[in-house]
């Protein structure tokens, strides 16, 4: 038996010179199955990929969680503590004061006498200060919010301590709007602002300059305080708001940290920076802000 010719299926207006034969269906399904198998496999690489990106972005996040928990759990039990200390202290403290003064209406004329008084009741001062400063850390109330004037504020806390700009030869420069607001616990608000002018008046013993700035962000209000001070060594920026650490001689080191706690409390944060020019500068941000008023 003679071979039958292979079927050829030829395009219509092609003559049998210039006609070629079409691919079957299986070479078609073949190939569209080859090129989704490839498709599926980018997807999937793209997929394992994005996948691995936001694992390790949540296990970077959890593992800073629990260094913030493990922070906040040795702060309140070392609060715990300092709110009963500072409370024996402040009990002791306020008959010694009252003696002290007693002695000094006896011994009025005795002047080496009166000296030593005075230097003794210096003391107490400061052991006062200290006081106050742990039972403020150690307040673990909730802001009583209202509608506050920055400048006015800051206006307060500059004039109040004038004289010693006076003394230390420290120029203020303000760059605050007067309009803007914001929506904190006054009196928390203004502690903050003074512990942090207090800072860098301490960082500018022999004169500079001090200037508060403030601008709005997408986070909200942000509140910078800068000195021309000599900076922040660099082994101390990490531990700076760090409750007792301090750089300075004398001081309790619990100024930053009640700044830094004073911020959280109204769902903010503080930074803190060296300036290139010198100096350091430290930003407040308050996520909740009145925008600026019409004066």
């Amino acid at each position: 038996m003679e071979p039958q010719p292979r079927l050829r299926i030829l395009r219509p207006d092609a003559d049998d010179s210039s006609s070629a034969p079409l691919p079957c269906s299986d070479d078609l399904d073949l190939v569209t199955l080859l090129a989704a198998w490839q498709t599926a496999t980018d997807k999937l690489q793209h997929t394992h990929q994005a996948l691995r990106e936001e694992v390790k972005r949540l296990t970077d996040e959890l593992e800073a969680k629990n260094r913030e928990l493990a922070r906040k759990n040795r702060l309140a039990d070392l609060g715990q503590m300092a709110a009963h200390v500072a409370h024996e202290v402040r009990n002791s403290l306020v008959p010694m004061t009252l003696y002290l003064s007693l002695l000094r209406r006896r011994l009025d004329q005795d002047r080496g006498s009166v000296d030593v008084i005075d230097k003794i009741t210096s003391g107490l001062g400061a052991l006062e200060t200290t006081v106050d400063d742990l039972l403020t850390f150690t307040a673990d109330r909730e802001p009583r919010c209202s509608t506050v004037a920055v400048g006015g504020v800051l206006q307060e806390v500059l004039e109040s301590l004038q004289p010693q700009f006076t003394a230390q030869q420290i120029t203020c420069r303000v760059e605050v709007a007067a309009a803007v607001h914001l929506h904190v616990d006054r009196e928390m608000f203004r502690r903050a602002l003074l512990n942090l002018i207090l800072n860098a008046v301490d960082a500018m013993p022999s004169g500079g300059e001090l200037v508060v700035t403030s601008w709005t962000s997408e986070g909200g209000l942000e509140l910078e305080v800068a000195d021309s001070g000599a900076g922040i060594p660099a082994q101390a920026l990490e531990r700076i708001f760090d409750p007792f650490f301090t750089t300075k001689r004398e001081g309790t080191g619990l100024g930053l940290a009640i700044v830094q706690r004073i911020a959280e409390a109204h769902g903010g944060e503080i930074r803190v920076t060296n300036c290139p020019e010198g100096g350091a500068a430290f930003t407040l941000r308050f996520p909740h802000f009145a925008k600026e008023r019409a004066a």
